[in-house]
């Protein structure tokens, strides 16, 4: 049974990088990564179980959350093409002062 999850689980990885190089457009890509990265997490999981060492599941559950960040900050060098974007307050200008006369 878990061989037939890790085959399918490759399967999918498989198609997810198909998707990847293919495009069309950046975000194609940027999505078939995150899949490709969920697919590792499943697939580590799985191997886990499969060679009796449920303790993967811990390093699966890790990778998932280094994926989420690695891909919010894709996301964001993505639209913004700077990852230290300066926030709204930072660019608003000085409040004014008052009378000094």
């Amino acid at each position: 049974m878990f061989v037939a999850a890790l085959l399918g689980v490759l399967v999918t990885m498989l198609l997810a990088l198909v998707r990847a190089v293919r495009g069309p457009t950046p975000f194609d890509r940027i999505l078939a990564a995150n899949m490709f990265g969920t697919k590792t997490m499943l697939l580590i999981a799985v191997a886990g179980f499969w060679t009796g060492r449920p303790a993967w599941l811990d390093l699966a559950l890790v990778y998932a959350l280094v994926n989420f960040a690695g891909m919010i900050a894709v996301l964001k060098f993505v639209r913004f093409r700077d990852l230290a974007r300066p926030t709204v307050h930072s660019m608003a200008p000085p409040p004014p002062r008052g009378d000094a006369a």
